[in-house]
Parts: C-alpha cells; structure tokens; sequence
C-alpha cells in the first residue's frame, strides 16, 4: 500500500501502532482514538489528519455502536445533529486558514476548562441541551483536527460501560459523516486520503482487538476519572505542542 501512498514504511508501521493504542483506549471507554492518535500523526504524516483518521474512526464507532446497540438512546439525537452541522460549517470553510498554533491554545484551555467545570458540577445531565452544545464544539474541533470528543464525553462522564460506548459511539459516527462530507464538498478529502484511511484502519483492527481487558475493567468501574483525565492529559499535551511551536 506504500507504494501508492507518500508515506515510508516506518512511518506507516508508527502510524498503523498509534492508531492501534487509540483504539484500544476507546473500544474500552467509548473515545479516546483522535486524541491519542491525531497529534502524533500529525507529526508523522500531515497527509494523515483530518480526513483519513475521521474516516478510520468512522468505521470504528459503527463497528462499536453496533456491538453495544442495546444500550442505545435515540431521544437525544436530533440535538446532536443539528448542533454537529452548526459545528462543522464554519470548521470546513476555515480549515488551513487558522494557525495550528492558535488552534491549539484555544483547543487546549476550552478543554481544561471543560475538565475543572466537570469536577466542580459533577452532577451534569445528557439533556438535548447539554448535547446541542458540546456537539457544536466537537464539530467544530473534529473537523479542523480530527479531535472532537472532550466535549461529548464529558456530558456522558457519568454513564457506564456499555452505554457510555453506545451512545458516544452513535454522536461520533453521525458526526463524522457530517465532517466527512463537509471536507469533500471543500475539496479536503480525496481518493488517496481514503487510502490512507484503510491503511490507518489496520491499526483500528489490531487495536479493538486487543482491548478486551481494559474494556472489562472499565465495565467494572465508573469511567468517569478515565474519561476526566485523559481530557486533561490530552489538553495539556496539545498546549505543550502549541507552546513548543510558539
């Protein structure tokens, strides 16, 4: 396949790996991949993000959704597509023009104030409101960097296992779609980058494959202290990329 893609052969083992770890800390609390994966691929290929890694975790969040589709709540849903449009719109238009940099601290300090909001107000409902909001911002993050689940997660902080997957998993895939169609019709997602989303779909496999054990924990477990902090781990990593760029 790297013959057909601008990309080494290291580098597309490293990438196929990253992706492979994010996966596996999704398929176990419900999102985790873009986060984990989208600023290393960043530094890896460019040609790997926004589109190819929205694309792989495309197939993800169907292939999880499906697995825990009997925890599934339809009632929100309207709201969440509605508010990933009004996210994606402007997101599309502007990607390339806005600074990585001015991206980044903004992404970061949305994010960590999202975190501390959480802690203070632990008790935040999934209302049709809650979810408006947040997919807004994950419309609008996702598009641009492929990294739009802080805020979805963090209205979900307080659900479970399977239904914190489910139902993450269902805003995800619509949202990815939205963005997907949004980059095609502005002319950001092409042929070679589906491309690039199978290759990155091989680290998919090999990650939901091997994360049966940390899924299992988290079953046992509230995911909200994994959920809080690897917001705020990845938020400060984002800021410590802008500043290092600064």
């Amino acid at each position: 396949m790297t013959a057909f893609l601008d990309i080494s052969l290291l580098d597309f083992f490293l990438a196929v790996a990253v992706v492979a770890v994010g996966t596996a800390i999704q398929s176990a609390i419900g999102f985790g991949l873009a986060m984990v994966a989208a600023p290393i691929l960043l530094l890896i290929n460019r040609n790997l993000v926004p589109g190819p890694l929205i694309a792989a975790a495309l197939l993800l969040v169907i292939w999880m959704a499906y697995t825990d589709r009997h925890a599934i709540n339809m009632s929100h849903f309207k709201a969440a597509i509605a508010g990933r449009v009004i996210g994606t719109i402007p997101a599309a238009f502007l990607i390339g023009t806005v600074s990585a940099v001015t991206f980044d601290l903004v992404f970061g300090i949305l994010v960590l104030m999202a975190v501390v909001m959480s802690l203070i107000h632990a008790n935040i409902q999934v209302t049709p409101r809650n979810i408006f909001f947040a997919t807004i911002a994950a419309g609008f993050m996702s598009t641009i960097s492929s990294i739009g689940g802080p805020p979805q997660a963090l209205v979900y902080q307080n659900a479970r296992g399977a239904e914190l997957r489910a139902n993450l998993s269902v805003l995800f895939a619509m949202g990815s779609a939205v963005s997907l169609v949004a980059l095609s019709l502005v002319g950001r997602f092409h042929l070679q980058d589906l491309l690039y989303s199978l290759m990155l779909f091989m680290g998919v496999l090999i990650g939901k494959g091997c994360s049966g054990p940390l899924q299992r924990l988290i079953d046992r477990h509230s995911a909200r202290p994994f959920l809080l902090g690897l917001c705020a781990v990845s938020a400060l990593l984002v800021l410590g990329r802008a500043a290092f760029s600064l």
